[in-house]
């Protein structure tokens, strides 16, 4: 069987930064066995794939898979899903924003497509799910040895470490500044014994540190239990960090919003814009968006 595909970078407007996705928009016909082979052929971070809406309402439905396992809800690959259909004409784009709907493992995911003239710039998408937040399930001194950090670089109080799902859980760690984040060095025997059976196995560590004027955040994403080492760009992580910032600020109502820098240790620098509405205390609406660029389009032989 020989199906197209295309890859993008996403959350950059610039070639060969972002993080790269591999899109089959036509995969119908493919078993859960094939896609994972696929998705493991390529060793992209994400490889989506597209098939025909199943519920009323839904635009497509998509299967998003690592290189490990399947996903029910990735932030890059329905950003950049979004824009790879957008482009092809596959959706069309009415005016200078389109909404779709895609149907994913986690419910009906929002997205609005910004155009200009007739052609995708930016991909938002809406979270189907508010936070979950649980305790850690790894004490400081886990946290310590597995990212290589001194306990005293590593955040406290009001930014203590957190587990924090919007679909997928991701174990939040504030660490002091820029230059501790960029001395992590991930000890997988110990993210073994201290975190790969926990809740959220997947760590996000981030600091108030960026390096461009405009920008809120700075963060890596280490994520062994997908078989991801390092991650440029997590759209599911700065959900639900969107979700972290906004129960942690001090108003209990109103629009936040923050620009997230990922990927710049890697080589491949991203900008991920992520908003939440907070009412009362709670949060309501959590929004990601970005760029994306083309990069290849192809047929691959699957069998």
């Amino acid at each position: 069987m020989r199906l197209p595909f295309c890859t993008l970078d996403v959350f950059t407007d610039r070639l060969h930064g972002g993080n790269p996705l591999a899109v089959f928009p036509t995969a119908r016909d493919l078993t859960t066995e094939q896609m994972q082979k696929v998705a493991r052929e390529l060793n992209l971070s994400e490889t989506v794939f597209v098939f025909p809406p199943e519920s009323p309402g839904e635009t497509r439905r998509l299967r998003i898979f690592t290189p490990g396992t399947e996903l029910p809800f990735a932030g890059h690959p329905t950003v950049g899903t979004a824009f790879a259909l957008a482009l092809s004409g596959e959706i069309p784009l009415d005016g200078d924003e389109t909404t779709i709907v895609f149907g994913e493992g986690v419910g009906p995911v929002p997205v609005t497509i910004a155009s200009s003239s007739g052609r995708p710039v930016s991909a938002t998408l809406s979270a189907a799910s508010m936070p979950d937040v649980r305790p850690p399930e790894t004490t400081l001194e886990q946290m310590s040895e597995l990212l290589g950090l001194d306990a005293a670089e590593i955040g406290a109080g009001r930014y203590a470490p957190d587990s924090v799902s919007c679909g997928v859980p991701f174990l939040f760690v504030p660490v002091r500044d820029r230059s501790a984040l960029g001395r992590i060095a991930v000890d997988t025997a110990a993210w073994t014994r201290h975190l790969s059976l926990a809740w959220a196995p997947h760590v996000f560590a981030f600091c108030f540190d960026p390096e461009l004027p405009g920008s809120s955040v700075r963060a890596r994403m280490f994520a062994p239990a997908m078989g991801i080492a390092e991650d440029p760009a997590t759209g599911a992580a700065a959900t639900a960090l969107g979700g972290y910032l906004a129960l942690r600020e001090e108003s209990p109502s109103g629009t936040f919003d923050w620009v997230v820098e990922q990927g710049f240790e890697m080589g491949r620098p991203s900008l991920l814009n992520v908003a939440a509405d907070k009412v009362e205390g709670a949060v309501t609406a959590i929004r990601v968006g970005g760029s994306a660029v083309l990069v290849s389009e192809g047929v691959m032989e699957i069998g």
